[in-house]
């Protein structure tokens, strides 16, 4: 409110915005199709045309409550049109999105909602999520723009314009201080890693892209923001649909999906269960592209993919939340023989990457291991309200010091090829991914460690038979008694989301040491193999 009284003029999308970006295809052709999506037991097509007209509408609805630039709002849904709109609406004025997941426990989603501090929660017409506290203010948007159900306490309006530096979503992923830790993505880091992306040439405004992440997990905000800003189409696939392999494969026929964009382990019950429908979707002719990310594609699940699909090209995606990705990278279909390590390229354009060693030194020879630093205008602001974790990982140059450029400290190791090429070897902490999510598994270590009785935890992620990884919870307790499985799960799962609750629980007597000192994780691994 300025001196006078008088409210500042309504904020207004700029240049370097999602929302101008994402939408620019409504100017140059408005009737395109921009989302393809399930309805009942048929297809809905929404245009960008009325993509943008959605936009406009919660836009408006969102200024009329008197929110300002930087404001958070919970956007807790699945993917679909209105969806995609309600965040073009956030970016259009100035709104920094939390995506939350509708099958998130409610102690997660209230852990996000205390450290985001959102002015505004909203959820789709089908969301039941009624946890909220009640001094967030709570809406329901659909089709037909918001229905406010409780408004949000008065703020202060102070900016009259969303610049590029704005953040446009808070993502939350697994910390290692056992609670969620908020990664800032700004308009301008956003789009400036898709522009590189673009340099890829992956895809035309002619194609379909099905989008399998759920829309908290980042791979489908740059499933969004790819497909969106080349004028192309999205094709979310329902969540009941992806679980269902022959459910799964009909939606992508149906929709004429030109390009499946998922983690590798989502095509293993396909694989397994509907390999010749997966092998005449291939032949068709339609599916032209298969880009997978998040985590390792098994070598041997790879190439019985290829072999089905030996028309279809292959592209691995790499990168973390702090920068949205970092490489995009074709790989040979079928692969060479003797392969055993997918390559993760070079970075993107307009970005590049340094090795570093564990002594400092900068690695510039083949074969030698070394920690990913990435210089690159995709840089995120920092990690929500947590400026020792950001200064943690946002660091001077090792190239160039003195000039106060900063790069991003990846935490992931590499070593370089005979052309420069970079192959990921894993992480130098305790982060790991599982179908497709970052984890860090001391946030799990500490929920099971309250678990009465547990006196302490150490989690594992180990490979099953069949490929799919498991994640185990090994632990102590105070009388050496085996805790109740079923109740320290449930513990679990009224906290942690589904892909962070243990499937294996084993008691131990004390944890096994490394000369060290540590826990030694290669022992316990090998109490579950035995």
């Amino acid at each position: 409110m300025s001196a006078n009284g008088v409210r500042p003029a309504r904020a207004h999308a700029s240049v370097d915005n999602l929302r101008t970006y994402l939408l620019a295809a409504a100017r140059q052709a408005p009737d395109r199709p921009a989302v393809i999506q399930a309805a009942g037991s048929g297809l809905e097509t929404v245009t960008y045309g009325e993509l943008e007209r959605r936009t406009d509408r919660i836009a408006e609805q969102l200024d009329a409550l008197g929110l300002d630039v930087g404001d958070r709002v919970i956007l807790e849904a699945d993917t679909d049109a209105d969806t995609v709109a309600t965040f073009l609406a956030c970016a259009t004025v100035g709104l920094a999105f939390v995506p939350a997941s509708p099958e998130a426990p409610d102690e997660r989603l209230l852990t996000i909602i205390e450290s985001a501090e959102p002015a505004l929660h909203l959820q789709s017409l089908q969301g039941k999520r009624d946890c909220v506290p009640d001094s967030v203010g709570t809406a329901r948007f659909g089709p037909d723009g918001l229905v406010v159900e409780r408004a949000p306490e008065p703020r202060v309006r102070r900016r009259r314009a969303v610049t590029p530096i704005d953040t446009a979503y808070i993502t939350f992923t697994s910390g290692t201080t056992g609670r969620p830790k908020g990664c800032v993505m700004p308009h301008r880091g956003i789009i400036a890693f898709l522009r590189g992306a673009a340099a890829e040439e992956l895809i035309t405004h002619e194609d379909r892209v099905a989008s399998t992440a759920p829309f908290q997990f980042d791979f489908s905000l740059f499933d969004i923001g790819f497909t969106l800003s080349h004028g192309a189409t999205l094709v979310p696939v329902p969540r009941a649909r992806l679980n269902w392999p022959r459910r799964f494969l009909g939606h992508l026929n149906d929709a004429g999906v030109t390009q499946v964009d998922a983690v590798p382990s989502v095509w293993r019950p396909v694989v397994q269960h509907e390999s010749e429908m997966l092998s005449d979707l291939g032949d068709s002719g339609t599916l032209r592209r298969i880009v997978f990310s998040g985590e390792a594609f098994p070598m041997d699940e790879l190439r019985t993919m290829q072999k089905l699909l030996p028309k279809v090209a292959f592209t691995n995606g790499y990168g973390a939340t702090e920068t949205m990705a970092a490489s995009i990278t074709p790989v040979p279909n079928p692969l060479p023989e003797g392969v055993e390590r997918l390559s993760i390229g070079h970075a993107v354009a307009g970005a590049e990457w340094t090795l570093v060693g564990p002594d400092g030194a900068i690695v510039d020879g083949p074969g030698v291991l070394g920690e990913i630093y990435l210089r690159t205008p995709s840089l995120f602001s920092g990690y929500w309200n947590d400026p020792e974790a950001t200064r943690a990982c946002v660091v001077p140059d090792p190239l160039d010091t003195a000039s106060g450029r900063v790069v991003f400290k990846t935490g992931d190791l590499a070593s370089m090829g005979e052309d420069g090429e970079l192959y990921f070897h894993g992480r130098a902490d305790s982060q790991v991914q599982i179908r497709g999510n970052r984890v860090e598994l001391g946030e799990i270590e500490l929920r099971v460690n309250q678990f009465d009785g547990v006196t302490g935890a150490v989690a594992l992620v180990l490979p099953r038979a069949d490929g799919d990884p498991q994640l185990h919870a090994f632990v102590t307790t105070a009388d050496g008694a085996e805790p109740d499985t079923k109740e320290l799960v449930a513990f679990c799962r009224a906290a942690l989301p589904a892909y962070m609750i243990p499937q294996g629980v084993h008691t131990v007597g004390e944890f096994p040491l490394t000369p060290n000192g540590k826990v030694d994780r290669a022992k316990l691994s090998a109490l579950v193999a035995s």
